[in-house]
Formats: structure tokens, C-alpha cells, sequence
């Protein structure tokens, strides 16, 4: 099975995730979030596949969703509004996200991972 491995570098959880892949030998495509970020109707599928809403696809930990006060305005946005929002800074997403036909897993969570991609 091969999938699609939306990461940031520097980012923690980004890279145990990476190293749960390789030590599984789980085949995948990466994409840096922040220089090749997923457009809305990726994000909107992304978010379809794995049962969640918009909002929970929003990295709420990180400085650009500080610095542009989301905190107070997402609550008032449409899903098809955040979802544009957030296809403009993958630093807004929240990571990593891995997706594979007909599924997506957002945020790192090994055991969610491992059930989704026990063979």
C-alpha cells in the first residue's frame, strides 16, 4: 500500500511518524506541507476520509494560527471557508497527515496507525 505522507521537517510528531513508517515498511510519497500545501478540495477530502470535520484539521498549536487570532473566528467560519483558509499556510494544518485510498489519518497516533495499516 502506498500512501501520501504530508509532514513538516522540523516538526516532532512529523518526524516519529516518519520513523513508525520506516520501521513498519510502510511505502510512501512525502510532501512537505509548507512548500507543496493541499489545496481546499484536498483538505475537504482529507477531512471526509477520515470522518472529521474542518475544525479538527487546524494545527492550533502553531504561531500563524496565533498571530491571525483563529481562536475567536473559527467557530463563525464555514468548512468550505476554513478549508480555504487553511490551504493558504500548511503551517496551519494540523500534521502529519497521511492519506491512502479511501482513508486519511491526521495528527500521529500509532495505534491508529497500525490498526489502518496492519496487513
Amino acid at each position: 500500500m502506498s500512501v501520501v505522507f504530508l509532514h513538516y521537517p522540523k516538526c516532532g510528531a512529523c518526524r516519529k511518524a516518519k520513523r513508525w513508517l520506516e520501521e513498519h515498511g510502510v511505502e510512501y510519497t512525502p510532501r512537505e506541507i509548507h512548500t507543496d500545501r493541499p489545496s481546499a478540495e484536498e483538505l475537504a477530502a482529507y477531512a471526509k476520509a477520515a470522518g472529521l470535520p474542518a475544525r479538527k484539521l487546524v494545527n492550533t498549536s502553531g504561531r500563524v494560527y496565533r498571530e491571525l487570532g483563529l481562536k475567536d473566528r473559527i467557530s463563525s467560519m464555514t468548512e468550505e471557508e476554513l478549508f480555504a483558509l487553511l490551504s493558504t499556510d500548511g503551517m496551519l494544518v494540523k500534521r502529519p497527515v497521511l492519506a491512502g485510498a479511501g482513508f486519511a489519518l491526521v495528527g500521529f497516533r500509532p495505534d491508529e496507525w497500525e490498526r489502518r495499516l496492519a496487513p
